[in-house]
């Protein structure tokens, strides 16, 4: 994600990230007010909410106004709006993981349980573990073509001396289906 949208989102968040500044956006969201207002109804020192309103200023969620002596502080609203319209976008959220290695985790379980030949050394008892290796030998398939049990088991043996176990997997896990009786298996996606 672009450095400057996501110094955007930190700021607005980092701005909001507090109780006082929420309370403070729901006073104003209600009607504008003054700073000695705002203090009175949250029981803080006008200082205090000084401070909190020039981090939601710089985060473009308040405006303040001169009314005589007073400045009168108002809620921008289509701040509001456009945020939740840019972080609620469809490509938003995934983005901010752009820079992420997503694989690390499977990287990590394969190492554990495989030897430098790629061949696993043990099966994990976690679920979630397990099946990173059952995805890992799905690679071997191809979609669209069909194989016979003794292709598969071929293709399995590289990995562990237990294919029934993983071609087992693959077909309750639904990454491969087969034909009754298993005279042939494909890949299904």
């Amino acid at each position: 994600m672009e450095a400057a949208n996501t110094e955007q989102l930190l700021t607005f968040f980092k701005a909001l990230g507090d109780a006082n500044r929420l309370k403070i956006v729901g006073v104003l969201a209600q009607e504008p007010r003054s700073v000695e207002e705002i203090a009175a109804l949250l029981d803080l020192e006008a200082s205090t909410v000084s401070h909190h309103l020039r981090r939601l200023s710089k985060a473009g969620l308040v405006d303040a106004r001169a009314d005589g002596y007073y400045s009168i502080y108002s809620l921008r609203t289509e701040t509001i709006h456009d945020m939740s319209r840019t972080l609620l976008a469809e490509d938003t959220l995934p983005r901010f993981a752009d820079d992420l290695d997503i694989g690390a985790y499977d990287k990590k379980v394969l190492a554990t349980f495989s030897d430098e030949d790629g061949r696993f050394t043990a099966f994990p008892a976690q679920e979630k573990k397990y099946k990173v290796l059952v995805r890992h030998v799905l690679r071997d398939f191809e979609v669209g073509v069909r194989y016979s049990e003794k292709e598969v088991n071929m293709k399995l043996m590289r990995y562990h001396k237990d294919t029934a176990r993983l071609r087992r997997s693959l077909i309750d896990y639904g990454y491969m289906a087969r034909e009754r009786g298993g005279t042939a298996y494909w890949r299904e996606a």
